[in-house]
């Protein structure tokens, strides 16, 4: 049984969104329910939350975009730049908790504390850009994630995988003239037209061509086609790539029961995602991975699926 961290901190929940927003604190409330009640809790190395220094925040945004999100917050305006990006007050300090979860996470399996770790942070991350918060996400905490590896702790080649049923066009983009980290999307395209990218044509441009993959997937399809797309696609593609840690975009809201997609994906079909992904982790990268938290509304089966997806980090 591998030692598992668990990154999380009641802070979260004060991040509070709009009534009937999706993203809300009531999503991680329910995770932590559910994991405080089947025992899983016992079994994981709680890992304490600290705030992200600014200076690895600069490192994939623009510092002018930094400012105007916390003045956003300061001023108590609603929402920050779409009024899908519901805000309060405290969402800049939040956000700058998440990231810090994911560098403390990265810091403990560095340091041999724990073998991986699954973060429970929000807001989610990956669809910020390096000047444009989007899809209720401000900070890309995996894309501050991988330049934190490099940075701070000399790592080479990061891979990212994104299996969120949105595309992550912010990881994408702040990544994509990079040859150092290889990104890799699979979900739902058209998805409610948002957000619009990630096609097979988006590879990467300049010294990161070849660097980016998308598998898009039909709305209505489910697990058969990401059973197939996954082998085709993204095996291979990490056999060449052959990273040194990878770090998840873990987003749940691909289930047949979230309203937030078009895709039927089924709990068997997310333990055959879990699998596929952390096999590779293991071939390639010693096991050495990092699991944050993305998207995922239906509160009714986001608590199994996450609890799912740790019991895995616990056994591979």
């Amino acid at each position: 049984m591998k030692k598992t961290g668990f990154l999380y901190d009641d802070r979260y929940l004060k991040h509070i969104t709009f009534a009937g927003h999706p993203e809300s604190h009531h999503r991680l409330a329910a995770v932590i329910e559910e994991l405080r009640g089947n025992g899983l809790m016992e079994r994981l190395h709680v890992l304490q939350a600290q705030p992200a220094a600014q200076k690895w925040i600069e490192a994939v945004h623009n510092i002018h975009y930094i400012v105007r999100f916390e003045e956003a917050c300061l001023m108590g305006l609603p929402d920050f730049e779409h009024q899908d990006n519901s805000i309060c007050r405290e969402t800049y300090d939040i956000a700058l908790l998440a990231v810090g979860g994911v560098l403390q996470a990265i810091d403990a399996m560095m340091e041999g504390r724990v073998d991986n770790a699954f973060c429970a942070i929000r807001p989610p991350g990956h669809h910020a850009e390096y000047a444009k918060a989007m899809g209720f996400c401000y900070f890309n905490n995996v894309a501050v994630g991988a330049r934190y590896l490099q940075k701070h702790w000399g790592i080479e080649k990061v891979g990212i995988i994104d299996f969120d049923v949105h595309h992550g066009n912010g990881t994408q983009q702040i990544f994509e003239n990079d040859n150092s980290v290889f990104y890799y999307s699979i979900h739902e395209h058209p998805s409610f037209a948002f957000p619009g990218t990630g096609r097979e044509f988006e590879v990467g441009i300049a010294e990161g061509e070849g660097y980016t993959l998308n598998t898009p997937i039909l709305p209505g399809r489910g697990d058969m086609d990401y059973r197939k797309k996954l082998t085709t696609d993204m095996v291979p593609a990490f056999k060449k790539f052959q990273p040194d840690v990878v770090l998840l975009s873990a987003g749940f809201d691909g289930h047949c029961s979230d309203l937030m997609s078009g895709v039927n994906l089924t709990f068997e079909g997310y333990r055959f995602i879990n699998e596929t992904i952390l096999n590779l982790v293991n071939r390639y990268c010693g096991g050495r991975v990092i699991s944050v938290l993305e998207g995922g509304y239906n509160l009714e089966v986001l608590p199994g699926l996450v609890s799912d997806h740790i019991k895995m980090l616990l056994d591979i």
